[in-house]
């Protein structure tokens, strides 16, 4: 596994879809399957992860609809539904699983020796989805944090936009082993900076009322949120809470911002 930004994610999928068997895709004899698996919704053709998944298949000859299929899952919350989920992926015959979040990365691991590639996983050998960056061993590939070099950088930018930053609210998806590792760098990154951190962790859309009636009470300086399945699914209500309540707001992900953030 190797730690790549995210636009390269798109890149190293189709470098390894350039690879398969060359006689196959002449022919158009196949057809490939991949299997998508969320924490929540099916992820649609449009969703932020998977839109460009498709943009960057397509330039690579593997077009949906033609030559290739995506089987679709999602927990809708219910994580413990993921096994099962997974296990049904692996016997419609997929060739290889695309993965958002450490729970479902956690699931097809598990369930089978189908090659998978995973995103917003969190780091890979922490949560111990592989055994080390160098030798993963398995079948996980994918993108792997480096969150405290980032989140050091994120609170120096926030810091540039609010000079009097003191005390910063960290949002994220509690239920995530991989963004909870994730958010407790950024806290210890924001404990050496000499700034604050107010925890606001979510297990469902219905707690990010509670996340904003705690920052309502305690009002931070600025906005840090981690960004998962669960976060970017509800990424709108944090748009507007920031912003009707003047709160400078970083994000993880480009699309965040121009998405609104």
């Amino acid at each position: 596994m190797l730690e790549i930004r995210r636009r390269d994610f798109i890149a190293g999928l189709g470098g390894a879809a350039a690879a398969w068997p060359l006689a196959a895709r002449a022919q158009q004899a196949k057809t490939y399957r991949i299997g998508l698996l969320s924490a929540l919704a099916p992820p649609s053709d449009t969703s932020p992860f998977i839109a460009p998944l498709i943009r960057g298949l397509d330039k690579f000859g593997y077009v949906l609809g033609r030559n290739l299929v995506f089987e679709r899952r999602g927990a809708e919350g219910k994580l413990d539904r993921l096994p099962q989920l997974a296990q049904e992926l692996v016997e419609s015959k997929i060739d290889v699983a695309v993965v958002t979040g450490f729970p479902a990365a956690l699931a097809v691991r598990q369930a089978s020796g189908v090659p998978a590639v995973a995103f917003a996983a969190g780091d890979p050998v922490a949560t111990g989805l592989v055994q080390s960056m160098a030798r993963p061993g398995g079948n996980m590939t994918g993108v792997s944090d480096v969150p405290t070099e980032l989140t050091a950088k994120r609170l120096e930018l926030l810091r540039d936009l609010a000079p009097n930053l003191r005390r910063v609210a960290m949002l994220w998806n509690a239920s995530d082993l991989g963004m909870t590792l994730r958010y407790q760098a950024s806290e210890a990154a924001a404990k050496v900076m000499g700034i604050a951190v107010q925890p606001l962790g979510v297990r469902e859309p219905d707690d990010f009322e509670q996340a904003f009636a705690a920052m309502t009470r305690e009002k931070p300086d600025a906005i840090l949120m981690v960004a998962d399945s669960l976060t970017t699914l509800n990424r709108k209500r944090v748009f507007d809470f920031a912003a009707g309540n003047g709160l400078p707001a970083i994000y993880e992900f480009d699309f965040l911002v121009r998405d609104g953030g």
